[in-house]
């Protein structure tokens, strides 16, 4: 009897037991059922080839194709100017001379000539004649107009000339520095200069202990593949003179200043305000950045080709890139940072760039997202642009010419045309500069299938203060001085009044506060994990060597850079 029981409650239990388990089942069922509905592709995060297909719904959402993350068609509410910060009208461009700034007919020596040999894209060389004007009057040497770069990646055979007003540039230094054409001959003869390279970010007394002993010496000197050769670190009347030599002396001919404006034009008659686009997502950008987009073997294959051009280049680790913001943005993000910030369909965007990685089919989320997409290309005619379109500095200059003259300019990467406008446009009035905080946005892109557009929406513009070209957003000596010139930037008494009166409510300025005891307080060390990336102001290069025990004091082209002759050196490939 025992054992029937027994047997009758575990068929019993065993009755029960069955439905119990059929029940669970049914429900992990549809929980798994419902993640994988909601759960994101694997390729989500591919952001090449994850493209907006957009589908207007009836209330103007953009749908991405995530249930959770919906784009709008409109920038949303906001509590700044789309086009212009707050305080910019208290700040603006001084580059005068002080008084005691004596002029240059009473410090140049007549017998000390100083050439100079740019390397580079446009915008690099830019730099290389800017501080050319100041090493010049350091040297109290007479300048030689300076040599463009010919031979490097470019392949440009444009002369100065043929980019640059020259008799502008030498009468309106005139005060400052002699500037003629071409090295007198010698003896009837022409006359070969002594050459040699100084180190980057050379000081005032660099120059002094290097080069000026040859210039004594040969009286004549050329400096080759100069750029960035001159220290960020300089007197107030130095740093104001190579203001003088970047917004006021440096113009550009009239053909591309008038084919430049040609373009402005067209762009104003279609709206009132325009954003440009440094969109810098070329092949060659990309592979030189080791980055990984999620094109798979193709793009691993593609891009891995190109990188072996530059023998030097380590490999690298292409995630930890993207997590250290060291890479472009897509054009697809680039897209949702923008609408993000609240710039909506309907604005009008300028893109300067080279071919895109991907073409079309890369560009089609940006272009959903702003269909009004414009380029040099779009907007002039071939005859109009062939004068131009077999020079790339002269094709640069076009662009640089739409970029400044925008409303808006948005950079996706640190190179050199995004440093010079963004310090000419600081200069001329602190017009809007967005770079994005790459770092912090990649993410929010990585998850953003995860999260509504308003947590989205929230993140880039809490990561973006500091990144928007605001006054004060960069403290005054940090990063290159061609893109932040803080000598050159002055501030009235009505601006500081106001900054005084109250916390700052512009997102992050630098500078000093006062307690309510009238106690300074620096505030310089304060969030730096959000402030742009900037390279180092000075590299640590033995700058005050004995003349003759360095590389750089010799005749001829010797390299002192760990590169080869037969390839592309590294920085030209981000020189635009």
């Amino acid at each position: 009897m025992g054992v029937t029981a027994l047997h009758r409650r575990r068929h019993h239990n065993h009755g029960r037991l069955i439905p119990a388990i059929s029940a669970v089942s049914g429900v992990l069922l549809l929980l798994f059922a419902l993640f994988s509905f909601l759960a994101p592709s694997p390729t989500d995060n591919e952001h090449i080839r994850h493209h907006l297909r957009p589908a207007a719904s009836d209330n103007g959402v953009i749908d991405v194709g995530v249930p959770v993350f919906r784009v709008p068609t409109s920038g949303g509410r906001l509590d700044r100017d789309l086009w212009r910060s707050r305080q910019s009208k208290f700040f603006y461009g001084c580059s005068n001379a002080s008084k005691k700034f004596t002029e240059a007919e009473l410090i140049t020596h007549s017998n000390r000539y100083l050439l100079i040999a740019t390397s580079g894209g446009l915008n690099q060389q830019r730099t290389g004649i800017i501080d050319a004007v100041v090493v010049a009057r350091i040297l109290n040497a007479t300048l030689v107009v300076p040599k463009l770069d010919q031979k490097s990646f470019w392949k440009d055979a444009s002369n100065f000339s043929d980019i640059f007003d020259v008799d502008w540039f030498i009468s309106h230094l005139l005060k400052d520095v002699k500037i003629i054409k071409e090295l007198p001959r010698r003896s009837g003869k022409i006359w070969t200069p002594y050459t040699m390279r100084v180190p980057r970010k050379c000081s005032a007394r660099c120059y002094q202990n290097r080069v000026l002993p040859n210039l004594l010496k040969k009286h004549a000197v050329q400096l080759n593949k100069f750029d960035y050769r001159l220290s960020n670190k300089l007197d107030t009347d130095l740093q104001k003179l190579r203001c003088r030599v970047n917004f006021h002396a440096l113009k550009f001919t009239d053909p591309i200043i008038e084919m430049g404006e040609k373009l402005v034009h067209r762009m104003r008659i279609r709206s009132k305000h325009y954003i440009a686009l440094h969109l810098r997502f070329e092949p060659d950008m990309l592979a030189f950045s080791g980055c990984y987009y999620g094109g798979g073997d193709k793009e691993r294959k593609e891009l891995g080709a190109i990188r072996k051009r530059w023998k030097t280049l380590h490999n690298i680790n292409p995630d930890r890139g993207r997590r250290q913001g060291k890479c472009p943005l897509t054009p697809e993000e680039v897209g949702l940072m923008l609408r993000a910030l609240g710039y909506g369909k309907d604005i009008h965007i300028y893109v300067a760039s080279g071919e895109v990685y991907g073409g079309e089919e890369t560009l089609a989320p940006l272009k959903a997202l702003f269909p009004n997409f414009y380029s040099k290309d779009t907007l002039a005619s071939k005859e109009e642009l062939e004068p131009f379109s077999a020079f790339s500095s002269r094709m640069a200059a076009l662009d640089f010419i739409v970029c400044d003259e925008s409303d808006v300019f948005v950079t996706n990467n640190n190179g050199n045309m995004a440093r010079i406008l963004a310090g000419r446009r600081r200069y001329y009035g602190h017009k809007p500069t967005i770079r994005p905080n790459a770092k912090k946005l990649y993410r929010l892109f990585l998850n953003r299938a995860n999260m509504t557009w308003d947590v989205f929406t929230s993140g880039v513009r809490t990561y973006q203060r500091g990144f928007m070209g605001d006054p004060k957003e960069v403290r005054p000596g940090r990063g290159e001085f061609h893109e932040n010139p803080s000598s050159c930037i002055c501030e009235d008494a009505e601006a500081k009044e106001k900054m005084e009166l109250g916390p700052r409510k512009l997102g992050k300025t630098f500078g000093a506060t006062r307690k309510d005891g009238g106690e300074v307080v620096d505030n310089d060390d304060q969030n730096d994990d959000n402030e742009p990336e900037w390279s180092d102001p000075d590299d640590e290069e033995d700058q005050n060597a004995p003349l003759g025990k360095s590389l750089f004091n010799r005749t001829g082209t010797a390299d002192y850079d760990s590169f080869t002759s037969e390839e592309p050196e590294l920085e030209e490939l981000l020189s635009d």
